[in-house]
């Protein structure tokens, strides 16, 4: 199920515009010894700027977002070239408590969205306002209004 919901996200993201470049699915990091995947990996070309995208098929939890800083952390670190914006990071859950993903994200520094999706037909409108939120997060975030 998230394989198929993964290749959807794609086709949804790469629809959006030319701006955004796939880069790859299930794309591999190594840092150290140890090998990670990012869901889906594009690079806005507006913003200059790499953008991980991580799917959980279920709730929302805090050390989703933990896993997403380190995966933003090894991007800037190894992937980012030295003219890029930092990496932005979207991670979409099945569903989500309020209260639990302010908590999780108060001491956050990184650009970080956490949205819910619909397992059904992913509806366009859901996704058009929670990527153009990112962007204007990471356009607000970055003072590149």
């Amino acid at each position: 199920m998230k394989t198929a919901l993964v290749s959807c996200l794609k086709d949804f993201i790469l629809e959006l515009g030319r701006d955004f470049t796939f880069m790859g699915q299930e794309y591999r990091l190594q840092v150290g010894n140890s090998d990670f995947v990012i869901d889906l990996l594009f690079f806005h070309r507006e913003l200059q700027s790499l953008v991980a995208f991580e799917l959980k098929i279920d709730k929302f939890q805090p050390e989703y977002l933990g896993q997403l800083e380190f995966y933003l952390e090894a991007l800037d670190r190894d992937i980012k070239k030295p003219h890029e914006n930092p990496s932005i990071g979207v991670l979409l859950c099945r569903d989500k408590d309020d209260e639990v993903v302010e908590y999780a994200l108060s001491r956050s520094i990184s650009p970080t969205v956490v949205a819910e999706y619909e397992i059904k037909l992913i509806p366009n409108a859901r996704f058009s306002a929670v990527a153009f939120a990112i962007i204007r997060f990471r356009r607000h975030y970055f003072g590149l209004e």
